[in-house]
């Protein structure tokens, strides 16, 4: 799994509680803050999709990023007038400022509510508009978490709300998770290398997301029984492929094992062996209406001496039998089974993943989950999607976590969520999960919350 920048999506963009605020302030050093407030003044100028750009020096257009344009003030049409300038030239950034509020209804360890969030900030440059080369794309990402989350007091392994855990677990600081740089070569390939994240791996059209826009729940954002194998922000080097929709048909990549979101990644390089992962994703038409089918592999020649911390799933750091080599295999689809007449963007339908990994090393052997998911029948803008899922987990690895957990077994769940577009910006999602725990000693966790998100 990893994240590259396709030459279509690239194009388009360049074109287009508890937790008290001064105490999480305080936390965070003074290079962080200014960090993340650069990314969101920068951010908050330039969300404009290239499409609207007609003239760079039309300071005075008066046409509202969110309304019409008899409601737009002086100030407004300014900020539009810049945020057009620099998608022009060849900047634009991406921001997600998401909150969650979930609680455990019944259940798990302890009947409580938690508040926490997540930050993700990006930006992407055409260096080729910049004039540094054709062809050539830079892609940062910074990201943060703050506050708490729902998953140790319900009692489960998989985080039911992933993006509120990353990047890096109890910690609230800012890190830089991306920086990639991406050379086209042709109008369908590229290479790419730097320091990339890998969530945005498992494509699926229904469940993806990076658990922000789609479900929350790590077992439908992708298949889990990649974690092991394949760190989340590490330093690498690959190839992309593109397909006819202009999205990646077949990603190669070559990966540092050790998980570097905290740190720059040098000093780790290729210590603890390599990661070698490989993608092909292919657009189908079988009912008429689109659709993929999505197979991919991973392998890592790191030692595993004992379950270290991850953030993308709730375990203790206990040692295990020494495994040399670790491995999975895992496979995808989405198919649309209704498509909107007037619009071919509105569709929904169904979404499927299975997946196999290496008992020696993984503590899930093996992944199912299936499902219903994409634009709302009700109402434009809006979202749904309801999925089950039943993970397997190691008979090599659970024997070695009921000291610590006590007995485990497999688990299975089911989460709903309906996610409402109130503006342009805000999105509010109601979400309901039920998990069968694999800790057999822990009741079965029925999950309420609500999570938004603000983009910018």
């Amino acid at each position: 799994m990893w994240v590259v920048e396709t030459r279509k999506s690239l194009s388009n963009e360049i074109r287009g509680t508890s937790m008290d605020r001064t105490e999480f302030t305080r936390k965070l050093n003074v290079k962080t803050i200014l960090l993340g407030v650069v990314f969101i003044l920068l951010g908050s100028l330039t969300q404009v999709s290239y499409a609207q750009v007609d003239d760079c020096s039309a300071f005075s257009a008066c046409d509202s990023a969110l309304g019409c344009c008899d409601d737009c003030s002086n100030d407004d049409c300014i900020c539009k007038a810049i945020r057009e300038c620099l998608a022009e030239s060849g900047i634009t950034f991406s921001n997600n400022l998401t909150q969650y509020y979930f609680g455990t209804a019944g259940g798990g360890l302890e009947q409580t509510a938690r508040y926490g969030g997540h930050g993700d900030y990006v930006a992407n440059m055409d260096l080729g508009k910049l004039g540094v080369h054709e062809g050539l794309f830079l892609k940062l990402r910074a990201e943060h978490r703050f506050g708490q989350t729902i998953g140790a007091s319900a009692g489960v392994i998989l985080p039911p709300t992933l993006a509120a855990e990353l990047p890096v677990a109890d910690s609230e600081s800012l890190y830089l998770t991306n920086v990639l740089f991406t050379q086209f070569l042709s109008e369908r390939f590229a290479v790419y290398a730097g320091k990339l994240d890998t969530l945005d791996g498992d494509t699926n059209a229904y469940a993806s997301g990076r658990g922000v826009t789609q479900f929350s729940n790590v077992a439908f954002v992708a298949n889990p029984i990649v974690l092991r194998s394949v760190p989340y922000s590490s330093l690498g080097c690959g190839f992309v492929v593109l397909g006819d929709e202009g999205t990646p048909a077949f990603n190669f990549v070559v990966m540092n094992p050790t998980d570097t979101a905290d740190s720059a990644g040098f000093d780790e390089l290729f210590a603890d062996g390599v990661v070698v992962s490989a993608e092909m994703r292919m657009a189908t038409d079988w009912l008429g209406t689109p659709g993929h089918q999505l197979v991919g592999a991973s392998w890592s020649s790191r030692d595993y001496v004992s379950l270290g911390q991850d953030p993308r799933i709730i375990l203790p750091s206990v040692p295990i039998n020494r495994a040399s080599d670790s491995w999975s295999v895992y496979w995808n689809t989405d198919q649309a089974l209704w498509v909107d007449p007037c619009d071919s963007t509105r569709h929904w339908g169904y979404f499927a993943r299975a997946g196999i990994a290496d008992s020696d090393t993984n503590p899930i052997s093996y992944l199912l989950s299936a499902g219903l998911g994409g634009a709302s029948p009700i109402r434009d803008g809006d979202t749904f999607g309801v999925g089950y899922y039943y993970s397997g987990t190691s008979d090599e690895i659970g024997p070695l976590l009921t000291a610590a957990l006590g007995p485990i077994g497999d688990s299975q769940g089911v989460e709903v969520f309906y996610r409402t577009q109130l503006t342009k910006s805000i999105s509010v999602t109601p979400d309901f999960q039920w998990i069968d725990q694999a800790r057999e000693q822990v009741a079965d966790a029925y999950l309420l919350g609500l999570r938004m998100n603000v983009a910018f």
